[in-house]
């Protein structure tokens, strides 16, 4: 394959627009073969090592990512002992071999999960240093009180250790229920059902509606849809393309 601009060779493989690829290049966030890239500088793509926010083009050509509309009542795992239906199974089966579920959503919480054979963006997130945003809807037993928002939204102590500070966002209170609305930079294990717990409420639907930038949008519940590499590319590093 013949050489061709540099930016061309980003955009193509799906990470940005051209003139994203210029401005990374310009700040100095893109790499040909361990040297720092200029602008005007082309290269081969079969041939060179492009890296771009320490992410190599090569690492990420055979990737897949796929957003899935998890329901209510499935495992977000690969298998399940007993038989119960998984988020894989929602996938068709050409699709299944080396994918997994990124982190989990419980049985009886529904939305937003990715599904990738990607590991380095399992682990980008996954894990909490990267404090990737995802964010949540949430309908409560009773009229949830400013205080107990307010404090919430500050941290509270579960299972021994203080949660991180969220936003929150009280929606509308209809029929005696309140909705609102989450954003966590955090994912223990059941943290929304347990606060809500910690302050005497009942949670009565949750649902994940984005992962950082990916968004549920239209996408119906129980289907699923191909991510472009435009939209999880910057998750891989914690600096926005």
């Amino acid at each position: 394959m013949a050489e061709s601009r540099l930016q061309k060779i980003i955009a193509e493989a799906g990470i940005c627009s051209r003139r994203k690829a210029e401005e990374l290049i310009t700040k100095n966030k893109v790499y040909i073969n361990g040297r720092l890239a200029n602008l005007g500088d082309k290269a081969d793509p079969n041939i060179d090592r492009i890296e771009v926010n320490g992410v190599s083009l090569k690492q990420c050509n055979n990737e897949s990512v796929i957003l899935l509309n998890k329901p209510a009542g499935i495992i977000s795992s690969c298998y399940d002992q007993f038989g119960r239906i998984t988020v894989l199974d929602l996938i068709p089966s050409n699709l299944r071999k080396g994918m997994y579920p990124v982190g989990r959503l419980d049985y009886n919480t529904r939305g937003a999960i990715l599904i990738t054979n990607n590991g380095n963006l399992t682990l980008k997130l996954t894990h909490p240093r990267y404090q990737h945003k995802k964010t949540y809807k949430v309908i409560l037993n009773g009229i949830v009180s400013k205080k107990d928002l307010k404090e919430w939204q500050k941290g509270i102590i579960i299972d021994g250790l203080r949660t991180m500070p969220a936003k929150i966002n009280l929606v509308s209170i209809k029929e005696r229920k309140s909705f609102i609305e989450i954003e966590l930079s955090e994912g223990r294990n059941r943290q929304i059902r347990k606060s809500a717990q910690y302050f005497g409420y009942k949670v009565i639907d949750l649902q994940r509606t984005s992962i950082g930038n990916i968004k549920l949008n239209s996408l119906p519940e129980g289907s699923w849809q191909y991510v472009d590499k435009e939209k999880w590319y910057p998750l891989l590093t914690n600096n926005n393309l």
